[in-house]
């Protein structure tokens, strides 16, 4: 069969090497040590994706060799300007290679030539040899050597196919009559990113219109003196240049390097190379690819160039890694094509097939269901249809009718599953289907298995939806929903109106990947040592937070309407002020205009900062480091707070009002902030701002439901100091805690050496800065800015800390070092926080690592905490049958809407569950307050 084909594909290694790492560049792959391993896997499902749809007799991957090339002693600039290598694509290398030997495909490369001109020499020989050759690289460049039996093979993008370009696709993509015209058009253009100079003034369009005219470069330079203008001037001043430019464009032909077909023809798998590699990298599923073997694969089909087919695969086909004289299929390798019979997807519209499935449900361990809805707001969502799905390649979907009575005949007999406590519910995002439910009277019971926070505590920095899921550890490319309703924005249409059938398909991939999402972490929690994590905290928190989504707050909006409008006469009045104090009109939301006002005409400073773009910098923190110096200043900041306060507060929480429920109904998220702390968002209450006075009166603005209530608020006290005590076991703040000392001036009166009673003001003030300062590496300089000390003052009140808490510098110390060993630190509870960077030869990379893991024990630990007394707190308040509602956290701040006659009550149940949620070396403190208003209440 090798013969037959005579087929040889050559990668361009690096090409494809970096192409993959920046296309991972928003969601690396890294390990549970933090390596980034993003370059080799992109890297390997892009030859893995060509070996098994194309299935290339020969093959061979070509790299570049550190040391310069020809093309550097003609041009030693050449290639100067490009960017330091990432340190991930580095560490890449030599796993490829090793990966290349184990998988027993030749990695080739010689000394003073780029992989471009080895490919090119094997190209050509091979071409003689009666061979068709594929040059995989995204590079253009490349489209030079094409001919009738050489093509670039260009891996595709996003889900899109790859292309192959034979002479007429590199023709029409260039612009140009003949392929030889390629190597003109690069010359003539140049290239940034090799530093190739090119022809001044010529373009892209330039480039084509010449070649039109002229037919070559060298036909361009003899005619120059017939080009007009000062494209004519520049093409005769720059003629050598232009020479040189092509040269270096051009592609070498004549590499040493022999082209034996035998030593390009790919070869058996050797198990024991790459399994243990594979197994440090934690490619699992491409391990599990590997090693296994079954039947022979029928005859491969002969074909003159490759296919572009859909990266989507199905059951049955040849591995991945089989060579021709050996091959091998898998029974089953997990992906499906939607347009085969690999997978069934049925659609379920009657009521007495709805029954059937419920009985079918019941019987099962586990079955993962995902709702399919008119909106991505829980609350306002209308449930269009459910699927379900307990075995991989199946899955039912529910088809709701739009008439509500109808819908409840439906749902009704759904109900006994989703109440089945014996039954484990799957799902990603399963806050939201519980909270979709709960508009329908459904309670969601029994155990569950998010696959969106089984990932978050897997590998907390990446992203975890379900596309990403799929193609990152499934090799899947999920449906878009865009397919279905359109791209997002105004003309966007509902699920509800979409062909049942084809909501079927796309609901029933959901529950189908889903469901093999949670196959595949379900060990890996396990392995990560974070499955009691899973367990115990984030999954008993989903039904927290979806009653106290459900259950919304109320705000006072005509008091906020009434606060809007204060505003805006007081940031008139500033503006006539601020106007009036720089002597000229301008607008002030301008950065260019206000750094104008600021710099150039009342000259704050003498060498005032500036953007990348060139302005005068204008932001916040210089606005504060010029306070003094002019009273325009404070003006100014007034004038932005008001803004900033105005549009995303108190203009805006009007707008979130259910109208349904007259409350705000905001989301909260713990699969985003990769420390475990809870964010929120529509809208976000975690930073509405405490520290000024007009900050505070937005809290006002949240109040109880009725007059029959109140709120209550239960703030913890100081609990990442408490934290840190404990963790670190320093004695010393241990005594101060248990002793119930005031820890800002204990550390004050050790620091300063000094009585308590005789800490001043500023001093407990700077002592409290340290203190919540030192476990995010503050330095000498950072506190300075902090506080009125000198920088000399900083550090030798640093250094007076760490004497005074020897053990806290020795938790930070062994966190660090500990992270440098194990790739991640972890809290008090186990939740860990990888840190790829924690070795980077980068300094300041480096840094940011090191401060994380210092810091990240401290916060998480703290997030678990409050979030274990979420669970306690809600557990009781449903055992003991309460009306009050739990209805916000921020930061470590809970509130409740408290019902009048259990208020005392609600306070010794929170108060208890807060202290108690977790055993420290020093006692958890909960202070708690009630009021008319959050305000009040805090």
């Amino acid at each position: 069969m090798s013969e037959q084909k005579k087929e040889l594909f050559l990668l361009d290694a690096y090409a494809l090497i970096f192409r993959a790492y920046f296309a991972f560049a928003r969601n690396p792959r890294v390990t549970s040590k933090g390596v980034d391993t993003s370059a080799v896997y992109g890297f390997l499902l892009a030859l893995f994706d060509v070996i098994q749809k194309e299935n290339p007799s020969h093959i061979a991957v070509v790299f570049d060799l550190p040391k310069p090339t020809k093309r550097h002693e003609v041009f030693p600039e050449y290639k100067a300007n490009r960017n330091e290598t990432p340190e991930a694509i580095k560490l890449a290398v030599p796993y490829i290679y090793k990966i290349l030997e184990g998988l027993n495909i030749p990695a080739l490369g010689v000394e003073g030539y780029e992989a471009d001109d080895v490919i090119g020499t094997l190209a050509k020989k091979a071409e003689k040899e009666g061979y068709t050759t594929y040059m995989m690289t995204p590079d253009k460049d490349f489209g030079q050597l094409v001919s009738e039996n050489i093509f670039m093979f260009r891996p595709g993008r996003s889900g899109n196919p790859p292309e192959v370009w034979g002479p007429s696709e590199v023709c029409e993509k260039f612009g140009i009559e003949r392929v030889e015209q390629v190597i003109d058009f690069l010359g003539m253009m140049g290239d940034a990113v090799d530093n190739i100079p090119g022809l001044p003034g010529v373009g892209q369009k330039t480039a084509q219109k010449l070649l039109a005219q002229y037919g070559s470069l060298e036909a361009t330079l003899e005619n120059a003196d017939d080009i007009k203008g000062k494209l004519g001037e520049k093409i005769r001043d720059n003629k050598d240049q232009g020479i040189l430019s092509k040269h270096l464009a051009t592609i070498m032909l004549d590499a040493p390097i022999d082209f034996d077909p035998e030593d390009l023809l790919r070869g058996d798998v050797k198990p024991e190379i790459i399994q243990p590699i594979f197994e440090e990298l934690e490619f699992r599923s491409l391990a599990r690819k590997i090693i296994k073997t079954s039947e022979p694969e029928p005859e491969a089909k002969d074909k003159s160039t490759p296919s572009a087919q859909s990266n989507q695969n199905t059951y049955g086909q040849v591995d991945l890694f089989s060579s021709p004289a050996n091959p091998i299929s898998e029974e089953s390798n997990g992906f499906r094509d939607l347009g085969n019979t690999d997978h069934l997807y049925q659609l379920i519209e009657s009521v007495e097939d709805v029954k059937l499935l419920t009985e079918k449900l019941n019987k099962q361990n586990e079955v993962c269901f995902d709702t399919e809805t008119t909106s991505i707001n829980a609350v306002a969502a209308e449930l269009v249809g459910i699927a379900f799905s307990y075995q991989r390649g199946k899955a039912y979907y529910v088809n709701l009718p739009k008439v509500h009575a109808d819908i409840k005949q439906i749902l009704d007999l759904l109900v006994p599953f989703f109440e089945n406590e014996a039954v484990l519910k799957i799902g990603q995002n399963l806050k939201y289907d519980i909270e979709v439910l709960k508009n329908y009277g459904i309670q969601v019971k029994g155990q569950l298995f998010d696959t969106m926070l089984a990932h978050y505590l897997i590998q907390p920095d990446m992203r975890h939806n379900m596309d990403v899921l799929a193609e990152t550890y499934l090799s899947y490319k999920t449906q878009p929903i865009e397919d279905l309703i359109g791209k997002k924005g105004k003309n966007q249409g509902s699920m509800r109106d979409v062909d049942p059938k084809k909501v079927a398909e796309y609901a029933g991939e959901d529950a189908d990947i889903t469901l093999q999402l949670k196959e595949f972490f379900e060990p890996k929690l396990k392995e990560d040592k974070v499955w009691d994590l899973f367990n115990t905290i984030e999954t008993p928190l989903i039904d927290v937070l979806a009653d106290m989504e459900h259950e919304g707050v109320k705000v006072d909006k005509q008091a906020l309407e009434l606060y809007s409008e204060e505003l805006r006469k007081e940031q008139i009045e500033l503006d006539k002020s601020i106007k009036e104090l720089a002597g000229t009109d301008f607008l002030i939301s301008s950065p260019k205009q206000l750094g104008e006002v600021l710099f150039d005409k009342l000259k704050l400073v003498d060498k005032p900062k500036k953007t990348k773009s060139g302005q005068y910098a204008t932001s916040e923190d210089i606005l504060v480091s010029l306070q003094g110096k002019h009273p325009i200043i404070e003006k100014i900041l007034s004038f932005r707070e008001i803004g900033k306060l105005k549009s995303t507060y108190v203009d805006a929480l009007p707008r979130e009002i259910n109208p349904n429920t007259g409350r705000i109904h905001a989301s909260f998220n713990q699969a985003v902030a990769a420390t475990g702390r809870l964010s929120s968002n529509n809208p976000n209450l975690q930073n509405i701002p405490i520290r000024t006075e007009r900050g505070r009166k937005v809290r006002a603005m949240f109040i109880p439901s009725d007059k029959e209530h109140t709120l209550l608020a239960a703030d913890y006290s100081q609990i990442e100091l408490r934290v840190i005590a404990s963790i670190s076991k320093d004695k010393a703040m241990i005594d101060a805690f248990n002793a119930g000392e005031d820890i800002h001036t204990a550390t004050a009166a050790k620091v300063f050496g000094i009585p308590s009673e005789e800490v001043s003001r500023e001093q407990r003030s700077h002592a409290k800065t340290v203190n919540f300062g030192i476990i995010y590496g503050v330095s000498a300089f950072g506190l300075s800015n902090q506080t009125s000390l000198s920088r000399k003052e900083s550090k030798e009140l640093i250094d007076s800390y760490f004497e005074s808490y020897p053990g806290i510098k020795a938790y930070i110390e062994g966190q660090v070092e500990f992270a440098r060993k194990n790739g991640y630190v972890e809290t008090l509870m186990g939740r860990r926080r990888y840190l790829k960077d924690i070795n980077s030869a980068n300094a300041v990379v480096r840094g940011h690592a090191e401060r994380n893991a210092m810091n990240a024990p401290i916060q998480g630990s703290a997030a678990d905490i409050i979030k274990l007394a979420m669970i306690n707190v809600h557990k009781a308040l449903i055992e003991e049958k309460y009306k009050s509602k739990m209805i916000l956290q921020v930061h470590d701040e809970l509130v409740f809407d408290a019902q009048l006659d259990e208020l005392e009550a609600l306070k010794v149940l929170v108060k208890d569950k807060m202290q108690n949620a977790i055993k420290l070396e020093v006692p958890l403190i909960a202070d708690l307050g009630t009021g008319s208003n959050w305000l009040e209440a805090h």
